[in-house]
């Protein structure tokens, strides 16, 4: 069977290891090389895609938020990519996910890719939501410190700085590697991705309802399902929020 690959790495010298040692394996076809999440999630729109190498640490969107955002069974099969030390990778080994780790090595690409296609000729190759959900949070427990969560941002606002309380939020839009912090009409841009972000506020408040933007529920007026996967929000403040499938399930996992 000839493997589709899709490259996704926000370092252009890793992709072009990757590359450069996958030359080595006949049945391997790069189809494409992404270097965000954003590009990644547009992709593996493609079905012929059948194998992919993902990432895990990127900003604005990690590898994990590209699963949650696709979907587990709307993966290919997925071989993650990680600088993350020995104690963290174990989550990947007790989940039996394929995963390679910085730098590669080709004798262990080697390995990976022969699982790969034993999985492909037994069709076991898919990604449960339970082994998604182990590992993820697993792998974040062991790369976080004791959680606490921010209540203040510092923000310019004009020629000064202000220290802006985060209950003030209604929501957070994401900008590239800032975030725009959306206040009673107003907003501030804070240097922080908006993965990084929605790490350190407190997931009792705000809600990441799609992977561009984040909201504060106690500024949602109204929610609107507009087919079998597509949802909007509307604010308080009348601002409209497309919701994805995935936002919209934290939403309801919120409200239980």
């Amino acid at each position: 069977m000839q493997l589709k690959a899709l490259l996704v790495d926000d370092e252009p010298l890793a992709r072009e290891l990757l590359r450069s040692m996958l030359q080595g394996h006949a049945d391997v076809t790069i189809v494409g090389e992404c270097a965000n999440g954003d590009e990644a999630i547009d992709a593996l729109q493609d079905s012929s895609i059948n194998l992919l190498f993902l990432d895990v640490q990127m900003p604005e969107i990690d590898g994990f938020d590209v699963v949650e955002e696709v979907g587990v069974e709307n993966l290919p099969s997925t071989i993650f990519v990680t600088a993350f030390q020995e104690h963290a990778v174990r989550a990947f080994d007790v989940q039996a996910i394929d995963y390679l780790t910085k730098p590669i090595v080709p004798e262990r690409l080697g390995r990976a890719l022969r699982r790969v296609r034993e999985k492909l000729e037994s069709q076991t190759t898919q990604l449960t939501q339970e082994q998604l959900n182990s590992l993820i949070h697993s792998v974040r427990a062991q790369n976080e410190a004791p959680k606490t969560y921010a209540v203040r941002f510092l923000v310019r606002d004009g020629e000064r700085e202000i220290l802006l309380p985060v209950s003030d939020i209604d929501w957070v839009e994401a900008d590239a590697y800032y975030s725009r912090l959306h206040v009673n009409g107003k907003h501030y841009m804070l240097r922080e991705s908006i993965t990084d972000l929605n790490n350190k506020l407190d997931p009792t408040t705000f809600v990441r309802v799609h992977r561009s933007s984040i909201v504060n529920v106690e500024r949602i007026r109204e929610v609107y399902r507009e087919g079998r996967s597509d949802s909007s929000l509307v604010l308080k403040s009348g601002s409209v929020l497309k919701m994805s499938r995935q936002g919209r399930q934290r939403l309801i996992d919120l409200g239980r």
